[in-house]
Formats: C-alpha cells, structure tokens, sequence
C-alpha cells in the first residue's frame, strides 16, 4: 500500500523522530529521562531527577506555551469541559481539589463533576500514560483528553459479535492509572475529575512515555480497517435482515494480500467512537502503512452536540474532529485515512413520482468531508453521491425492497424494541437501515469508486484496488457484477419482481433454490413442493431422508404449514432464543447491545402472532391431514397470514389463506425466516 509522497515523509518522520516537543524545551529542567522521548511531572515537591517539578512553593502552575504545561479550565473535549483552578491545593501528597457540588444532569447528559485538567504539550503519536493519583480509584475518575473512561475500564467488544476486543483499556489499581493512547492533537489532557461531590482528589505523578509506530512483521499482509456507524456495521443473526457494507466488504478482497476488519458499531459517529476508545483501540493495532477508511455522518446529525457524551456535532465540531483529532493521530501511527462519504437515507415515504434526493440537507456532512479530504490530501469515495444515482436508477420498489422495510413474517430477528417478527416495531419503513441486498450494492460504489479514483492516479485508491480479488477487479473494469453477486438474478432488479429481493438473493446465494438458464427467477411462479422440500432441508442443516410424505406439485399454504412444522421439530429440541430471549424484550439504553440509532420509543414487541389461532377466520378449510401440524407451525410463529400485512406495520391479517398456492418468492420468504432462525443468534452474519 503506497502513500502520497508528503504523507510518507510525514509518517517516517513521526517514526524515526518520536519525540516532545516538550521535551526539547527546557533541558535544564529535565536533567534525565529513563527511555528516550519520557517525559515525568511530579506533583509532590519531592521530585525525582528527570522529572518535571510542578506545584512547587505551593503555586499552582497554569498551563503556558513556552514551558509546555500546566492547568487548565477547560479541556480539549467536544464541548470543551468546565474544569477548576482556583480551587486546586499544591503540597507534599500532590495537587488535590475538592467539589462541593457537581452538575451530573442526567436530562442534559452533562455529567460533570469538574475536579481539574493537566494539559502536556505533546506531538501526534501514541503515548503510554501512567497517572499516580492522591485519592483511590473508587473516589476518582482519570481521562485523557476527553475519552470516556466508564467505557474503557471494563472488558468491551467493539463487534456485536464478540470478536474484536478493546485491548487498549484502562487500568485503575488503588491509585495508579494506565492508559495507552493515540494522540492527535498537539497537547494531551490529564483529567482528575472526583467521583463525587464533597470528596478531594488529586495527582502526584504523570509520566508520558512514546510508543513508536509499530512495523508489520515481513510476510504478513496489511490490514484495511473500516471504521463507521450502523450503515457500515457487521451485524448477527439475531439482527437479520440488518446489514451494513462493510459485512460484506471483506468478501470483495484476497486475503492472501489484505485483512480486512470491520470496527463499526451502530449509533456511532466521529464523537463517541473517539471518546468511547474505539479509534484508539484501532490505531493502536494497527501497523504502518494500514488503511483507515472512515464513514460518519448519520448520528453526527444528532441534535445532541452539547452534551458531553453525545453523537452529535456542528459542522465545526465535525471538521474538528477530522481536522485535529482523527487524521494526525492516524498520520502518526504511519497508517493511511480514506474518507468514506454517508450514503443519503432514503425517504420510507417516497412517492413513485419523485426523484430520491440527498438526505444531508441541514448539516452537509458529506460535502464537508469531501472538502477536507480535498484539502488535506485524504483519497475520498463519495458513496453520499452514488447511492442517489443507485437509488434513482433501481426505483422506488428495488430501494424500498432492499431497506429496512418489515412485514409481519420477514425475519424472526430483533431491534431494540424486541422481534421484528410481527412487522417492524417502529411501524415506519427505515430508509437508514438496510438489508445485505443493499449492503452489497454499496459495496460495489465503494470499490468502483476507489477504481474510479485509481484510474485518475491517486495511489491509494490503487494500492487498495490491488488487493481486490482478480475476479472482482475484472467486474469493475467491465461493469459486470454477474460472476460477483451471481445471486442477483434479472427479474428482481427493479419492479414487483423486488419485493422480495432479499430474501430470494440469499436462498440463490445458499444455493438452495435456482434461477433458470436465461438467469431469472420467476418470483410469481408457483413454488414446486419437491424445490420447497429440498430449500428447507438445506437451510435447516436437516439430513436428506427428512421431510417425507408431501407428493410433489404446486405447494399451497398448508403443505407448507405442516412442511414447516415437520422441519422445525427435526431441527429443534427446545425453543431457539429468538422465540425465547427477544419475545416482548426491549434493551434500554445503558444495556449491552443497545443501539441508540435503532431505539423507535416502542417497547414489547412479541415474536408470537399477535391474532390468536381462535380469532383466524379460515382455518375450517385446512386439510385434516394437515391441520393439527399448521396450528403448531403457526403458534410457533413460523407460518402467519399474508393477507392484511403490510411493510413497515407491525399489524398482522385474519386468513391464513390454506388452499392457496405459494409463490416462489413467497417461499422465499419462509425460508429466509426458517434460515435464519435455524442460525446461532449472536452468530456474525457475514457472507455465507
């Protein structure tokens, strides 16, 4: 992977020339350093030679340029913090303060119990931090310029599948803290904030010590980072038909030539996946020359930019944050950022007459982003404008298809509100959110556009594209995805035939059903009973000899019934989680796995039909045969009405309609429901 020239020189000068400039200010001060580049203060009068004496004779030292140090009254955070000095005490155990009261206003989010910010002059690059306290870990809070320790002092992972830890966390041990950060600004903040109110705190000692950039071992292929919020999130089963780009990404590239890893999360916007330790966790496992591609802009849009710990920014918090937190911190790691620009939201209420326009109306995120990547020489793939141009040309039925539009059987998947089985809890289409058929999509912009770029000669984009696999570099030179996605079969692009389009890309995908030799699908065909029963046993892992006695045919509504009836109970022993767990379960903020993005204000939502067995009005004509096994399918949620539903309504029908014939997207759909509820639930749903 190459860099432009004058980003290399940057990142070889941060390697090989790593250190203070503090450092280098005031050499009779510092008499000796115990590693090259350390830099020690000591608050308690006794210092030791090579440290940095602070709060002598009692006088509190506020921060000045020209020695590089000293307290502050507000910090670096966005919003800046209210810290105090006047009330801060030099002595022999340190420097200590006490609050008499806080502002810990849960209704603004401010949380601010004050206490005081020590602020070092300090180049970009990462740091290890060690804080020697005068008050116990249980009476103080130690941050570093602005992060949120409560997030980084117990076990996280930044995946909802638990494969991607934070190793970068917080240590507090009586009354030492250790932090390793990447810093990006020209300064790092100290924060001793108390607990609470009425309780002293302080510092003794502060030592910074660099941590070089690290090289990639020979070998060993680099890694592409993707770093976003929920539109570009890897997401688990139990979240199905949710998906962002960046879970399928990897499936584009040779892994003999790049690890692609995908720290996204939803929710998340350049504030909180700063402060929360994610981009530090990411920088520093990173190695030189890794990429960095960035997508935020959807939760920056959060009206919530004055509280402390909020999503939202202005657009001058937002180029802030790019400008003076993000790029020099991943600069001086030697690693490469590529901006990503957010794709618009569609409108769930598009009218067929109107054209989908962008969504970044109020706050032009997009348009910035793309200005400072002009500006500061960051390759920049402006998927904000080439969704509009998709949406525009797949058409209302394709785009609303392929969002998060749910209807009452879709998926035994969950939101925060609980299942989404019923229809979608928030009873709105979510033009946010999407399924993996538009996850793909995006992700064809996204590399189409790096070729784009490459072919104009910017070298990352082409140091990116080279690591695509050769099959998918022919697709992008040609305009010819068939042989990537061969799932996509002709009559789902666009049109009626899209409803479904999800669903049946995945049972193409699984190769459980087939498209016929000229690549369609036929979604209103009937459904041959013999094609269902070979589809379910497939997508349920069920042995060949399973499922006998259903004669082949046109399989109506109540074969299908007791087909799936048969299945389940040869799959399951006891009731799967998504029956279980996220019945009626909503996650309240606060909880693990909550999702701020997809919070609806609903609550309860059931996985079982809302329309009780009794209150069906046709179940007189289901076949004998059948009618004990339909009754258990439907009360096990696995077969409901399709008549009265709708996408985007948690609403279900009164017929349950027996006698009718299914179609083949209609079976697609069944077994895209039994597919998924067959999987572990917190299992990564990457490609499969």
């Amino acid at each position: 992977m190459s860099m432009p020239n004058n980003h290399r020189r940057r990142a070889l000068a941060v390697a090989g020339g790593f250190a203070l400039a503090a450092c280098v200010a005031t050499p009779a001060v510092l008499a000796r350093v115990d590693s090259p580049g350390e830099l020690r203060f000591d608050f308690t009068g006794r210092a030791a030679s090579g440290a940095v004496a602070v709060g002598t004779n009692g006088r509190v030292p506020l921060y000045d340029a020209a020695t590089g140090h000293g307290f502050v009254d507000r910090t670096a955070a966005l919003p800046a913090r209210a810290v105090h000095t006047q009330g801060i005490r030099c002595g022999s155990d340190g420097c200590t303060i006490a609050e008499p009261a806080v502002d810990a206003n849960a209704a603004t989010d401010h949380y601010n119990n004050f206490g005081m910010a020590f602020r070092i002059r300090a180049a970009p690059g990462a740091y290890a931090i060690k804080v020697r306290t005068t008050s116990d870990a249980a009476d103080t809070v130690v941050s570093v310029t602005g992060m949120q320790t409560s997030r980084l002092v117990k076990p996280v992972f930044w995946d909802a599948a638990g494969l991607v830890p934070n190793q970068t966390p917080v240590t507090a041990r009586g009354r030492d803290w250790s932090y390793r950060y990447a810093n990006g600004r020209g300064f790092i903040d100290i924060e001793i904030e108390p607990a609470k109110a009425g309780v002293p705190v302080g510092v003794a000692q502060i030592v910074l010590t660099p941590i070089a950039p690290q090289a990639r071992a020979a070998g060993t292929p680099p890694a592409l980072f993707t770093l976003g919020d929920s539109t570009v999130k890897t997401y688990t089963f139990d979240e199905a038909p949710m998906s962002g780009w960046g879970q399928v990404f990897d499936g584009l590239f040779d892994p003999a030539r790049v690890k692609v890893l995908n720290y996204s999360m939803g929710g998340r916007s350049f504030r909180n996946a700063y402060a929360e330790g994610r981009l530090n966790d990411l920088l520093m496992a990173g190695r030189v020359g890794d990429v960095v591609m960035i997508q935020f802009g959807h939760n920056d849009e959060s009206a919530d930019e004055t509280r402390r710990y909020g999503r939202g920014a202005t657009e001058a918090m937002y180029e802030e944050m790019i400008r003076d937190v993000y790029l020099p911190a991943i600069r001086a790691r030697g690693m490469v950022p590529v901006f990503v620009t957010p794709m618009s939201r569609v409108n769930g209420a598009q009218k067929p007459d109107e054209p989908y326009v962008n969504s970044f109306a109020k706050r032009r995120f997009p348009d910035l982003m793309k200005k400072l990547g002009a500006g500061l020489g960051v390759t920049t793939v402006d998927l904000n404008a080439r969704s509009i141009e998709y949406y525009n040309s797949a058409g209302l039925d394709a785009i609303t298809a392929m969002v998060m539009s749910i209807e009452a059987g879709e998926t035994p998947g969950k939101t925060n509100d609980g299942s989404y089985a019923n229809g979608h809890p928030a009873n709105k289409i979510d033009g946010t959110h999407y399924k993996e058929a538009l996850a793909k999509q995006y992700a064809r912009l996204v590399v189409t556009e790096l070729a784009r770029l490459a072919a104009q000669g910017d070298q990352v984009a082409a140091g990116i594209v080279a690591q695509l696999n050769g099959d998918v570099r022919q697709a992008v030179a040609a305009g010819d995805w068939s042989a990537i996605y061969p799932e996509i079969a002709n009559d789902i692009r666009s049109g009626e035939g899209a409803y479904y389009r999800n669903q049946i890309e995945k049972l193409l995908q699984l190769g459980a059903l087939r498209k016929d030799a000229h690549g369609d699908f036929h979604p209103q065909a009937p459904m041959a009973t013999a094609e269902f029963t070979g589809a379910l046993k497939q997508v349920m892992g069920l042995p060949a000899a399973a499922l006998p006695g259903f004669a082949d045919g046109p399989l109506t509504r109540e074969a299908m019934g007791a087909m799936l009836h048969d299945a389940y109970h040869a799959r399951f022993t006891a009731k799967p989680a998504y029956m279980t767990d996220y019945n009626g379960k909503t996650i309240l903020p606060g909880s693990p796995g909550y999702d701020p993005n997809l919070d609806s204000g609903a609550q309860g939502a059931m996985y079982y039909p809302l329309v009780r067995w009794a209150q069906l009005e046709d179940t007189a004509a289901i076949a004998p045969a059948y009618a004990a096994r339909v009754r258990d399918a439907y009360e096990l949620g696995l077969i409901r009405s399709d008549a009265g539903i709708a996408r985007g309504k948690m609403v279900n029908g009164r017929l349950l309609e027996p006698r009718t014939v299914v179609t083949r997207a209609k079976a697609a759909k069944a077994l895209y429901f039994m597919w998924v509820l067959a999987q572990p639930p917190k299992g990564e749903n990457d490609r499969h």
